[in-house]
């Protein structure tokens, strides 16, 4: 990892992470997250204080990135939750858990960035229990053929910069792909926030 990777890109996503367009949008979902629950690219625990205590009866952070584990630790601790919380140093494509052992996976704008998105949402089914289901907010590709031209135009420059984040993928194509039937799935352009990078969809999936 070089020292823009190791350094830099961590602050950079956390900053734009907690941007308050995407707060609003983690304010919609989180909450819904009940039992044993996966959050896949905790990051640096922006999501944390949106977790109902009274609904979540287990919560495990998984991330990849030790510096942005570093952060999800620090921002546990302050919100005085870090002992509820399991951290998994880990990609979502192998995850340490038993089969069928989740009720709610999280995925809140870490489609965009996952290399093997096919084999995270595989393992995803692997983990949830029979009635367990993913919910979500994830940015991707515009339905306008405008704002989905300078999408592929800037993706190349683009990633690097951010981690790795696609600006093209299709989160409910993505979805239904990977065997998941979605559940009111909204979708709209954030306010405040650059079209390319600003249509967002949000809402809940189960396996088919």
């Amino acid at each position: 990892m070089n020292p823009w990777e190791k350094y830099v890109v961590p602050n950079l996503i956390s900053c734009a992470c907690a941007s308050k367009p995407m707060m609003k949008q983690r304010e919609k979902v989180i909450p819904h997250a009940e039992g044993k629950v996966l959050e896949i690219g905790c990051g640096s625990g922006t999501n944390f204080s949106y977790y109902d205590p009274e609904k979540v009866e287990r919560l495990y952070a998984l991330e990849p990135s030790e510096g942005m584990l570093k952060k999800a630790h620090r921002t546990a601790g302050a919100l005085g939750i870090g002992s509820s919380i399991e951290f998994l140093e880990s990609g979502a494509e192998s995850v340490p858990l038993e089969d069928h052992s989740i009720d709610t996976v999280v995925y809140t704008f870490v489609l965009c960035t996952i290399p093997d998105w096919k084999g995270a949402l595989q393992e995803t089914r692997r983990l949830l229990k029979p009635g367990g289901r993913i919910i979500f907010s994830e940015h991707g590709l515009a339905p306008d053929e405008g704002v989905a031209k300078w999408q592929r135009r800037v993706e190349p420059v683009w990633k690097p910069l951010a981690g790795g984040c696609h600006l093209t993928r299709d989160t409910k194509k993505m979805l239904e792909e990977a065997g998941f039937e979605l559940q009111d799935a909204e979708t709209m352009y954030l306010p405040g926030t650059p079209k390319i990078a600003g249509f967002c969809s949000w809402g809940s999936a189960v396996p088919v």
